[in-house]
């Protein structure tokens, strides 16, 4: 067989490009199930007759068992053939989809909730490592495009979630549909063999790993990944709350902030291979201030949460795979590497999103907008030391 005959359209290799589109599609099932607890959370509320500050440690249940699997899948992925391991958790998220609505009580459901947590921090960890280790050091455009397709399945989510329940009434039709689409990811990872383990080297700066970096883009990590999931969360019962629309215009709030995350990270694409990473990630980190600025200022404006929703989804969208790519560049992204990356992550959605739900009833709506400057305050604060550590240890290694 020819050389043609094995590349794709897209200039990959046959395997590769397989391999990179079965990981599009898993991340795909990844966003469905992301976004859908932030459009369902009064109907979970009501389900288990709890009340918003009660109902708000579903989010800290999930995010504790994403910690988990984070770890977990960082080692797993290391020793275990990576494909059977992501098909395994894309079937655990099915399970606890189809669970989810039955759950009556709120202790069966925060249980269900930590094991779905659990299946998509170590189905995340996966999808990066792996992509990584097909495409090395030109993983950043495909970076980007892995986290555009988590972004289309996030957006579609809650259109799903709204069209079901207005189909059926209710919201156990709604998380049924999102384990219908979920599951063909799991089948066509079976089918690929899965990529070689990428190995730690003592050569050079990049060939090792930085433990102190590792540990500035963990702390990054749990500052920007809890003012994402933060937002995608509340915005919906921020706009309620706030009476400035009503249900259904809520429900597509949560849509367009991914949605616009969704374009975001398309528009990422071609910039990736263009531009530095610590430039992307700095405009990223103003934009998301500015957007949530207005939301801040102006709570009861639709037209300015309608704007600061667009904004901090296409200034959020490239912050998350360009971090990854700004790791690449400077050390070995192994598993672990990647786990640890995703426990920073998942404390910062489990911390966030919980302590505006402690606040939310006493203090008023406008206490989501003003949680998520501060911390984006902090994370702007830790990108700029990140990036001049990194500039120097690279420097310093050189010289030597």
């Amino acid at each position: 067989m020819s050389t043609v005959d094995t590349t794709l359209s897209t200039g990959l290799p046959a395997g590769r490009s397989s391999k990179t589109a079965a990981y599009y599609l898993a991340f795909v099932a990844l966003g469905l199930t992301s976004a859908s607890l932030g459009p369902t959370l009064p109907d979970l509320a009501e389900n288990t007759r709890s009340n918003l500050r009660e109902i708000s440690y579903l989010f800290t249940a999930r995010s504790l068992g994403y910690l988990i699997g984070s770890f977990l899948g960082g080692r797993l992925f290391d020793s275990k053939p990576g494909h059977p391991v992501m098909a395994l958790m894309l079937v655990g998220m099915v399970a606890t989809l189809i669970l989810i609505p039955l759950m009556p009580l709120l202790w069966l459901l925060i249980a269900i909730l930590l094991l779905l947590g659990l299946a998509e921090g170590a189905l995340d960890v996966g999808g990066n490592t792996l992509l990584v280790w097909v495409h090395r050091h030109r993983v950043g455009p495909y970076m980007n495009g892995l986290h555009f397709f988590f972004g289309v399945g996030a957006f579609l989510s809650p259109l799903v979630i709204a069209q079901a329940v207005l189909w059926s009434g209710n919201i156990t039709w709604a998380y049924w549909t999102l384990a219908l689409l979920v599951a063909p990811a799991a089948l066509w990872l079976l089918r690929l063999p899965s990529p070689l383990a990428q190995k730690v080297s003592q050569g050079g700066p990049a060939g090792q790993v930085n433990h102190r970096l590792v540990a500035l883009i963990v702390l990054f990590f749990f500052l920007y990944v809890g003012a994402e999931v933060g937002f995608g969360g509340w915005i919906y019962t921020f706009a309620l709350d706030s009476k400035v629309t009503d249900e259904t215009v809520a429900a597509y709030l949560t849509s367009a902030f991914w949605g616009a995350l969704t374009v975001g990270r398309l528009l990422a694409i071609p910039i990736a291979a263009r531009v530095r990473p610590r430039y992307i990630l700095l405009g990223d980190l103003v934009g998301c201030l500015v957007s949530i600025g207005l939301i801040l200022l102006w709570p009861h404006s639709l037209a300015a949460i309608w704007a600061g929703t667009l904004g901090i989804g296409l200034a959020m969208a490239s912050v998350f795979p360009t971090t990854i790519s700004l790791a690449e560049r400077r050390m070995t992204v192994t598993g672990q590497v990647t786990g640890w990356f995703f426990v920073g992550a998942s404390a910062g959605a489990m911390f966030w999103p919980w302590i505006i739900g402690q606040l939310f009833e006493s203090t008023g709506p406008q206490i989501m907008p003003l949680a998520l400057f501060i911390d984006l305050v902090l994370a702007l604060a830790i990108l700029v030391i990140l990036i001049s550590y990194s500039t120097r240890s690279v420097i310093k290694a050189e010289e030597h």
